[in-house]
């Protein structure tokens, strides 16, 4: 692990994994190949995941750090992928705080209580890091020590798209009520705002602490907003969420899906690496937000059930349109589904390496 100084944070430039590709890239900086990971690469489409998560309910695992240790390093050794991504959910700084949430099999996350009123908001406590988040803290920690130099990515829920979820009281295709509180009721929506920002910073600034060297901010849902209320309603949040974190020195990637319109106030909220959704070719997507940040993405995750002829074709011109942006970190354009063939994925990983070779 990194060193740490007297507030227990560990330092990132001297990390082994200061100087690996993938944050070489994220931070703009030239690289021997293009560096390569997937959005929900632990767990879901692996075997061995299946087998280790039997009888386990998701969350109980994530909650568990000799499961989340595992989890987390299996698509490293099945994939060769340039980063681990931290076994977690969006939802989990809820559970640890003690709002009543499951991830149904097959639905999602589903709240037992939803936020309708400012009594609602009573949920929503203050986090204290020492003791809700040991669990984090102490599978971050046994993560670093198990990676050497190969970066773990932590991560975190934008405030919109956990706000969704507490307001909807699970997954919603169009959002009428977390919209419908969002302008007729703005004030009630700004709170929960500010509460669920300052928990998502608190969870994200755990996992860096402990040895994290780069994050990323999910904005799942952020795409069914219009570039107006988002940087009127959602922005300063996701922006707090993601200034809270810029004195820990890592790079800081923003995603969401849908958000081809969003991408410049995405990036202006205080990210180095913007996530992109295969809706927007990268480099079309870098003319958008400009030369400060790097990109990430963006296969088509519909693309891994084509012929193999077709997905090499459609990685290479992915690689093509990410050698022409400041920085790139080849990735889907959104996450690994449960029916994906790992071996496919896994020549995704040695073709995007071979073809990218400087």
């Amino acid at each position: 692990m990194g060193a740490s100084d007297a507030s227990g944070a560990s330092d990132p430039r001297r990390s082994p994994a200061h100087d690996s590709d993938f944050l070489r890239a994220a931070r703009r900086e030239p690289v021997s190949r293009t560096p390569v990971w997937f959005m929900r690469q632990a767990g879901r489409a692996l075997p061995e995941y299946k087998k280790v998560r039997t009888g386990i309910p998701m969350l109980d695992a994530c909650l568990r750090p000799d499961l989340v240790t595992e989890i987390t390093l299996q698509p490293v050794r099945r994939y060769g992928v340039d980063a681990a991504v931290l076994y977690s959910d969006i939802v989990v700084p809820l559970k640890a705080i003690g709002v009543e949430v499951e991830i149904v099999p097959n639905v999602g996350p589903v709240i037992a209580h939803p936020v309708r009123d400012l009594s609602g908001l009573d949920q929503i406590r203050p986090l204290d890091p020492a003791t809700d988040l040991a669990f984090a803290t102490e599978a971050v920690r046994q993560l670093v020590g198990e990676l050497g130099s190969t970066p773990l990515i932590g991560f975190g829920g934008a405030p919109f798209t956990v706000a969704s979820y507490l307001i909807e009281g699970g997954p919603s295709k169009n959002h009428e009520k977390t919209k419908a509180m969002m302008l007729g009721a703005p004030e009630l929506f700004a709170a929960l705002m500010d509460r669920l920002a300052d928990l998502t910073a608190g969870f994200m600034r755990v996992q860096v602490e402990a040895g994290a060297s780069v994050v990323q901010l999910f904005d799942s849902w952020a795409g069914a907003l219009s570039p107006r209320d988002y940087e009127r309603y959602v922005m300063p949040h996701s922006a707090k969420v993601l200034d809270s974190l810029a004195d820990l020195g890592v790079p800081r990637i923003h995603f969401g899906v849908g958000t081809g319109e969003l991408l410049p106030l995405m990036a202006a909220a205080g990210a180095d690496v913007v996530g992109v959704d295969w809706r927007v070719p990268l480099d079309e997507a870098s003319r958008r937000i400009g030369p400060d940040y790097a990109v990430q993405g963006n296969l088509d995750p519909s693309v891994m059930f084509a012929p193999w002829p077709v997905i090499e074709t459609r990685v290479r011109e992915v690689l093509d349109e990410g050698s022409r942006t400041p920085g790139h970190i080849f990735n889907l354009g959104h996450g690994v589904t449960p029916d994906m063939d790992p071996d496919r994925l896994a020549r995704v990983v040695e073709l995007v390496h071979e073809a990218s070779a400087r």
